[in-house]
């Protein structure tokens, strides 16, 4: 039997298979919306996404995942079946209501929200500033899409069904190079805002013959009288205001940098982008495959098991995050040349994305954690503390982003780069006050354990970026190919030697299993 940990294991391996498949496709959606319209368009376009993005993450994304699946799961393990696709029935039913009501008033309000909230700065010109109108109106309709994706995203994971519901994302951006190569020819940049909504729309019904096998029940109602609703409601109530402070600050931030010279938004999104791939292959793949887990083991009462479980999720986040944080940083310009430049995407559009991206990976420890953290205290059934610290940490963003973007401009350098020093600050905040909260909470959580591995980590983390300093310095010149890719084998070959090296058990524990494979064992 498959101790909780290895069982974590097995499923972050089949989550991280699949969104590496969707990172490759936002990958390639990247490289052709690079190279197919100019920064000043996707500037229009990056700010209209936020809306949509803004209502699916306040009433589904995050909010249904911390607050449905917990309860979800926990009516699955005590064999209330039907009272769990009641639940789901209910919420889905009330997810389509209200997310297709707060569309319908964000389309009739799209200007306003665009000239005084969304992008001021794109007001002064005529052609954006309506262009972005637009694009919002159009977007909207994911928004509903995208909801009840999320919900059935939820579902499946409480039965332990990872692959399927973490291919959408994959399907989402295959919707927009559908836009870009086939809609674009008709449409400009209209048809990547239609690629979105039929990306959500894939992102949904790639889900329903999965769905349709756990033989759920679907019920016509609300459920507003039913205790279990009304508890996912409640739990939602905090995370719904965390995740618009979240949203706020990213709103702040596409307000300030529509402000700044052109192409500063498009950098911080792409800069954003590229981070949250590896974050989403490293963190998003344990966090997600470890959440049914952590929340079967409260609903059991087995503390002790679940303080084990997240010990050894941190771990192994650690392990993967920190060179990834560092490789990113040093290797940030040749690596977004070798994929974006070309096209309409020139130097002068590298500059500011790599800019961003050194940034923004310096956060990404503090992203990866968080990951987890959040998901543990989700499990527990606790929405209202890492709302309450993420409301904090958010408000912290603002405060720097506003400090941070006037040093960066009073030293000569581009703005933007500390609109994402802010985020990757608050970020590393946030992570330290949740883990220390948390560890008072489960009665420890295997601090000398933690301590000692992370500590290995980082010295062969040190040990790989003085590698890559020196590369830098001996491949100058030698094109952007050699240098990125070059770079990318040398800091995996330095980190995978300095684990061995330093007899971290995780490298020893994927050594032996390779050993093992090549004796046929």
């Amino acid at each position: 039997m498959l101790t909780p940990a290895r069982q974590i294991a097995r499923a972050a391996g089949t989550v991280m298979a699949a969104i590496v498949f969707s990172q490759v496709m936002g990958l390639a959606r990247g490289i052709l919306v690079a190279q197919s319209y100019p920064a000043a368009l996707l500037d229009s376009f990056y700010a209209a996404n936020r809306v949509s993005e803004t209502l699916f993450t306040l009433l589904a994304a995050g909010a249904l995942g911390s607050a449905f699946l917990p309860t979800f799961k926990g009516m699955l393990v005590r064999e209330e079946k039907a009272a769990a696709w009641k639940l789901a029935s209910a919420l889905a039913n009330l997810v389509t209501l209200s997310l297709s009501l707060l569309a319908v008033i964000a389309a009739w309000f799209a200007p306003q929200i665009v000239r005084y909230l969304l992008a001021p700065g794109l007001y002064e010109n005529y052609i954006l500033y309506h262009l972005t109108i637009d694009l919002l109106r159009i977007q909207l309709a994911s928004a509903v899409l995208f909801g009840l994706g999320g919900l059935v995203v939820g579902i499946l994971n409480a039965h332990q069904v990872f692959f399927i519901p973490q291919i959408t994302a994959g399907m989402y951006q295959l919707g927009q190079i559908f836009g870009v190569l086939v809609l674009h020819r008709w449409l400009g940049i209209y048809g990547l805002a239609w690629g979105v909504v039929l990306g959500a729309a894939l992102y949904l019904l790639v889900q329903i013959p999965v769905l349709q096998k756990q033989k759920g029940v679907y019920t016509l109602t609300l459920g507003l009288k039913d205790a279990a609703t009304r508890k996912v409601i409640a739990l939602m109530g905090p995370r719904v205001l965390g995740a618009g402070v979240v949203q706020l600050n990213f709103w702040v931030n596409a307000a300030l940098a529509s402000q700044m010279p052109s192409g500063s938004l498009t950098g911080l999104s792409y800069g954003f982008a590229l981070m949250l791939m590896a974050q989403a292959a490293i963190a998003q793949s344990v966090a997600i495959a470890a959440m049914p887990t952590f929340s079967a083991q409260f609903a059991l009462g087995q503390a002790k098991e679940m303080r084990l479980a997240l010990a050894a999720a941190l771990r192994g986040v650690l392990l993967f995050s920190l060179p990834a944080s560092l490789g990113l940083m040093l290797l940030a310009k040749p690596l977004v040349a070798l994929l974006y430049e070309r096209g309409e995407f020139g130097s002068a559009s590298t500059e500011a994305v790599a800019w961003a991206l050194l940034w923004y990976a310096a956060g990404m420890v503090g992203h990866s954690l968080l990951e987890v953290l959040t998901r543990a205290y989700y499990a527990r059934q606790d929405t209202q503390t890492p709302v309450v610290v993420g409301a904090a940490a958010m408000s912290l963003n603002v405060l720097l982003s506003f400090l941070f973007s006037g040093v960066f401009s009073h030293l000569g350098w581009m703005p933007h780069g500390g609109l994402a020093l802010a985020n990757s600050a608050a970020t590393g905040l946030e992570a330290a006050v949740l883990l220390w909260l948390l560890r008072g909470r489960l009665g420890g959580l295997e601090g000398r354990s933690l301590l000692k591995g992370g500590a290995q980590m980082g010295a062969a983390a040190l040990g790989m970026a003085i590698g890559l300093l020196g590369w830098n310095q001996v491949s100058a010149g030698w094109g952007t190919w050699i240098q990125a890719l070059g770079g990318v084998a040398l800091g995996a070959g330095i980190y995978a030697g300095l684990g061995i090296l330093f007899h971290i058990p995780e490298v020893d524990a994927v050594v032996g299993v390779l050993r093992r494979r090549v004796q046929g064992r």
